[in-house]
């Protein structure tokens, strides 16, 4: 598991499935609101003119030394819901993240997101 701290050390690392594909580049952490632990990362995938950022949940990733391994295949990731470079996440769309992933989507009390960036 990724810990709060090891954040900045890994953006612009490589990400790769649990067979050693780089499925992309580690763009951006997303932490639980509820816990403030990393849950999501977005990924650098695409060609070099049409990049875009993919997220990825982060429960199982693995740290090595220049990469970090999450626990879905290229191909499932490289298809899940995604954002432009410059773009922010809507709170619309974070249960779509998280339905994509067949995980539980839980916003705050009052409606509160459950993913901020770091």
């Amino acid at each position: 598991m990724i810990h709060s701290a090891d954040i900045r050390e890994w953006r612009n690392h490589n990400v790769v499935d649990p067979k050693g594909h780089k499925i992309g580049v580690l763009e951006a952490i997303y932490v639980d609101t509820a816990t403030d632990e990393p849950a999501m990362a977005t990924v650098r995938t695409g060609l070099p003119t049409r990049h875009h950022l993919a997220f990825v949940p982060l429960h199982e990733a693995v740290l090595g030394p220049d990469y970090v391994k999450v626990s879905y295949a290229k191909a499932r990731v490289k298809k899940a819901p995604s954002i432009g470079m410059d773009d922010i996440l809507p709170a619309e769309a974070e249960e779509a993240i998280f339905q994509y992933y067949d995980m539980t989507y839980q916003p705050g009390a009052d409606g509160e997101r459950q993913l901020a960036r770091r």
